[in-house]
Formats: structure tokens, sequence, C-alpha cells
């Protein structure tokens, strides 16, 4: 969980790269709903939308992409930044 809350920190800190690397090894639906929300950064919609049907968040494609990763941060335990 700790790898989790230190991509979002990563990601609201604009690096990307780094927050994707750790996403990207971890194999739990938490960690694809983060992959989904760094896609949908990136700008690439259709990795973002797999990403979101791997953790079972169809539908949040259009919440903002900052305060989404502050609610994950948050059901992770973490205070929002």
């Amino acid at each position: 969980m700790q790898e989790l809350i230190q991509a979002i920190d990563l990601a609201l800190a604009g690096n990307w790269d780094q927050a994707h690397k750790i996403v990207q090894n971890i194999e739990d639906k938490t960690a694809y709903w983060i992959h989904a929300v760094l896609h949908k950064i990136e700008g690439d919609r259709s990795n973002s939308m797999y990403w979101y049907s791997q953790a079972g968040k169809e539908g949040q494609f259009k919440m903002d992409a900052t305060e989404e990763l502050q609610a994950i941060r948050r059901k992770l335990g973490g205070e929002s930044v």
C-alpha cells in the first residue's frame, strides 16, 4: 500500500514516469486504477480505458485526474495532499 501512495504522490508532483514504473509492477485493482489515471493524464484514452476495466472502474474516465488520485489516496488511508 505504501508503494501505491508513493506512486500517487509522484503523479501529483508531475513525475508520471516514476509513478508509472511503480504501478505497472503491482497486480492489484487499486494499482490498476492508478495506472488508468496515469494513462488518462498521459492522454492515452484507449490504454486508460483498458486499465479502468481491469480495476472494475469503467465509469471513472470523466473524473478530474487530480481529484481522482486524491480520492484513491484517501481510500488507501493517506491524507490528500
